[in-house]
């Protein structure tokens, strides 16, 4: 128990480190940029006394470790600077955008796993058969196929041409602005509020992009758990669980599943962290509004500001993700105890 308190007081103390380096590691990519991000603000036409003033008072005239300390006492007490595209704080966008790009990569982990998981133990019990060779070409197919090409045709199937699902957006223009934003979640928000036609429209709407997300994402889970099931179905214990009579599910599921739960909350907690980032040209494609695609609009427009405090939520995103796995396998792998 013990050792096991020394884990995780260990690994919580690296937290600030790592977060150090990341705001580190922002606040030097925001120098290097090619970007002055005086001009962001004021614009390429102002005077020079409008320029010079505008930078005293960002403190880019000051050193570069004063800058830093500046940058550093900022985050700390919640200030991310001022979005130049939007005139607002950065932290009201990213709180404004963020819970789009946490409905859909919820549900596309969930559906995810769920299936990738299946199909996984579904090859792997079944190795060389066609069973197995159709889950390899799926998983193929999933790293392989652009997700823009998918999308597409995602849209040109099921909403172009068969009318089953709605175009792109979060909502129908119907219901925008019906019901009252709560959690930033809309589907969560629709089903508080007891608006039912919206909660449908809020699900209609995120089928095709968390389903786009889902393939790609259940391709990799796949081939991570057939590799994992695999090793462990070649392990003595499965030929000695077997010759003592135990039942082929039992020990497929009971015995050798639960072997790999532990690199398999790995996989998942990481893949989580990708979609939690914003799949951008998904976000793009379906008009999504979520941190993808403010933090490509935002780069496109020069928004230094907005581009590194989306940076920051996405480094802290896969910090907690990393720390919340790492407890996990603590508690999976009896090793540990």
């Amino acid at each position: 128990m013990k050792a096991r308190l020394g884990a995780l007081a260990a690994t919580a103390a690296s937290i600030p480190i790592i977060l150090f380096g990341l705001v580190l590691v922002t606040f030097f990519i925001g120098r290097v940029v090619p970007i002055d991000p005086v001009l962001a603000v004021v614009g390429d036409r102002a005077p020079a006394d409008v320029v010079a003033r505008a930078r005293l008072e960002l403190g880019l005239d000051q050193p570069l470790y004063a800058q830093f300390w500046r940058y550093l006492t900022d985050i700390l007490t919640g200030n991310l600077g001022r979005s130049v595209m939007t005139s607002n704080p950065v932290w009201e966008d990213i709180a404004r955008y963020f819970p789009a790009t946490f409905e859909l990569a919820t549900l596309a982990i969930i559906v995810a796993a769920i299936l990738g998981i299946g199909l996984g133990v579904l090859a792997a019990t079944r190795q060389g058969s066609w069973v197995d060779q159709v889950v390899r070409v799926f998983c193929l197919a999933g790293h392989s196929l652009p997700v823009f090409v998918l999308a597409l045709v995602s849209l040109l199937v099921f909403y172009a041409w068969l009318g089953w699902l709605p175009g792109p957006g979060r909502q129908g223009i119907v219901f925008q602005d019906m019901v009252e934003t709560r959690t930033g979640l809309m589907t969560l928000d629709a089903a508080l509020a007891g608006d039912w036609p919206a909660f449908q429209d809020a699900v209609a709407h995120l089928i095709q992009p968390a389903g786009v997300l889902s393939f790609f994402s259940l391709a990799y889970i796949a081939r991570m758990t057939r590799a994992f099931m695999l090793a462990e179905l070649r392990s003595e214990y499965v030929t000695t669980a077997r010759a003592k009579g135990l039942s082929w599910p039992r020990i497929v599921w009971r015995h050798a599943f639960r072997n790999t739960l532990v690199p398999l909350v790995t996989v998942i907690f990481l893949t989580y962290a990708g979609l939690l980032e914003g799949a951008v040209l998904t976000e793009t494609i379906f008009a999504w509004p979520g941190l993808g695609q403010y933090l490509t609009v935002s780069l496109l427009n020069a928004d230094m500001n907005a581009v590194l405090g989306a940076t920051l939520v996405v480094g802290l995103i896969y910090v907690v993700l990393n720390l919340l796995a790492d407890l996990l396998y603590r508690l999976l792998d009896p090793r540990t105890r």
